[in-house]
């Protein structure tokens, strides 16, 4: 089942246009810039977006904005969440009370006794023979909006009142965040009428049963087009010229194979690169602001990408306007050398290779999804996490040059998006001397927690190829990530983590257990060592094993990465705090009386 959406949502005009606005710079050597807002930020600080952000770079740069779905007052409310959960209410089956027989009415029903006859309150002409079928049996709650033949009351159904949170959501934030009356009466005609769309989709896939792959994209994208609705009224409202552009039309055609289990190939996102930066030289002098969600792709997006979509649609967007830097915003500093929560003499990274980033994001630290950052870093297009909260901050730059001698220098960030004069050379010198004193030292230690470790011994006395093509023969048939793994003839150890049912686990072990004897340690920790100079660096893993010794912590499993800029681990999960800092003093040579400057929390 796929409904296109209201032809609102395909619009790309504003709401309105107040004189005198604040418009991109028409300096034709200018440069594009695309920033990036998390759900948290426009939730939370879209007002400060536009005066402390957005206002700062228009004039220099031309600025492209994306964003993703808000946030709500809790991890639940999100709007990508509520959708979520609106999906799959609309496929719930109910019983409704005093029904004994299953099914639902059918617009034939409401035809033939709805319209056709009737007492004034709508209910369908009686006789002996209905009556009696009645008294044995209560008709069932139609889905649609008629009285059931019981004269049951119509209750409203559960999809209905989570979008009447989504759009309660939306309109008090509009109303809490823009101060002029005409602007915020559209925008909340427009969030109106996105809201009966959306219950009108729900109800059509509550009466088919099913809701197809293509269609939950279709349901998800609800949220970015409302965020982007509510962003472009609040720049205007800030004096700030913004253009509302949708994407749900932009994606090429094309015409190869689609396998939902395969990756689409890069000609598509290349293709798709170019689209969006002709669909953005549209806007002029507007600041565009652009949903995250860019239409039906082939397979499915959320199969394809993941919920992470709106990283990719920001690298694609950088990549098809060749901008100078991709800037991500969030609500921390940038990537530290560590969870300052957990240890709090973690200091704030300046710069970090594409590689180093990769390798944080999969071992705890969610930085950006790797598969977002080859777009833009094959492209030669830096990327900066940055805080909405400390806008004046330099923050994090993924360089994309990982071969670079010289990754800090002053001639490496001149290319990137200049800063304050007065912030700029004390943030340029400190880059220097951090280099220089740090030239041969990790970069990072994470730890990644909920893990669990299974270890399995072959039964065979004369061991087969197929010991361990049966193990990954097993793993991929419950579809079982493995975070780590090592492995001998006759012995696999392994951690996986311990997000599974438990009795899709039980039947993970009982089929594992074909293949030999199995044993499960639970709770426990991933510790991971990471940085780009350790593959020269001699006995930086006896550093990190002795340290972890002498601190008595208990090592179940070790393994080094084939690039060999990390060195990883399994411990104790209530070991992790205290091998985290042992780590963090002894490896990355950062003492306690070293912690200086602002340190925000890590990226999780």
């Amino acid at each position: 089942m796929s409904t296109p959406s209201p032809s609102s949502s395909r619009s790309s005009s504003p709401p309105r246009t107040p004189p005198n606005l604040h418009q991109n710079t028409i300096d034709p050597n200018a440069k594009w810039l695309v920033q990036k807002f998390g759900g948290t930020s426009v939730g939370k600080f879209a007002v400060k977006i536009a005066e402390d952000v957005v206002a700062n770079y228009i004039d220099n740069h031309k600025v492209a904005i994306v964003c993703s779905a808000r946030s709500g007052s809790t991890k639940a409310l999100g709007t990508t969440n509520l959708l979520l959960r609106a999906a799959s209410e609309a496929l719930r089956r109910t019983k409704p009370a005093g029904s004994s027989v299953s099914g639902s009415a059918t617009p034939v029903t409401r035809g033939l006794f709805g319209v056709y006859g009737g007492d004034q309150n709508g209910s369908p002409p009686t006789s002996p023979k209905t009556k009696a079928r009645s008294s044995r049996s209560a008709s069932p709650q139609p889905v649609f909006g008629f009285t059931p033949l019981n004269g049951a009351k119509e209750t409203q159904p559960d999809y209905s009142i989570t979008v009447d949170l989504i759009r309660s959501e939306h309109v008090t934030a509009a109303r809490a965040s823009i101060s002029d009356p005409d602007l915020l009466k559209e925008l909340e005609e427009e969030i109106e009428r996105d809201c009966e769309w959306l219950r009108s989709f729900l109800l059509a896939a509550k009466i088919i049963d099913e809701i197809s792959p293509r269609s939950r994209d279709n349901i998800i994208g609800l949220g970015e087009r409302l965020a982007c609705k509510f962003m472009t009224a609040v720049l205007r409202d800030q004096g700030i010229d913004a253009e509302y552009v949708s994407l749900e039309d932009i994606v090429p055609q094309y015409d190869g194979e689609v396998v939902p289990e395969k990756a689409l190939p890069q000609d598509f996102y290349d293709s798709l690169a170019t689209a969006l930066g002709e669909r953005l030289q549209e806007c002029g002098a507007r600041v565009p602001v652009v949903t995250g969600f860019f239409g039906p792709v082939p397979g499915s997006l959320l199969r394809q990408v993941g919920r992470g979509y709106t990283d990719l649609c920001s690298a694609l967007l950088a990549v098809g306007l060749e901008a100078s830097e991709l800037q991500i915003w969030k609500e921390v500093d940038g990537i530290f050398t560590a969870d300052p929560r957990k240890v709090p003499t973690a200091r704030l990274i300046s710069v970090i290779s594409p590689d180093e980033a990769a390798e944080l994001t999969y071992y705890g630290s969610e930085v950006v999804h790797p598969f977002t950052m080859e777009q833009a870093i094959r492209r030669k297009i830096p990327i900066r996490i940055k805080n909405v909260e400390n806008p004046r901050g330099g923050g994090t730059v993924i360089h994309p040059d990982p071969e670079s001698d010289d990754l800090s220098s002053a001639s490496t960030l001149s290319q990137t998006v200049p800063e304050p004069v007065s912030l700029k050379s004390l943030h340029e010198l400190a880059l220097a001397n951090e280099d220089s004193r740090r030239k041969k030292l990790p970069t990072a230690v994470t730890i990644k927690e909920h893990i669990v470790v299974l270890n399995i011994n072959s039964n065979r006395k004369s061991v087969s190829h197929g010991f361990l093509a049966g193990i990954f023969s097993t793993l991929d048939k419950f579809g079982v990530v493995v975070d780590l793994i090592s492995t001998s003839e006759v012995h696999v150890s392994m951690a996986i983590g311990d997000s599974l049912p438990k009795k899709v686990l039980d039947r993970l072990i009982k089929d594992l257990q074909k293949n030999g004897t199995v044993s499960v340690h639970p709770n426990m920790a991933i510790l991971s060592l990471v940085g780009k100079k350790m593959r020269n660096m001699v006995g930086i893993a006896g550093l990190m094993f002795t340290t972890l010794a002498q601190g008595n912590v208990n090592i179940e499993m070790i393994s080094q990465g084939a690039s060999e800029i990390n060195i990883s681990c399994v411990i104790e999960e209530r070991d992790a705090i205290k091998a985290l800092n042992l780590i963090h003093q002894s490896c990355l040579q950062i003492k306690p009386e070293t912690t200086r400057g602002r340190v925000g929390p890590w990226l999780f």
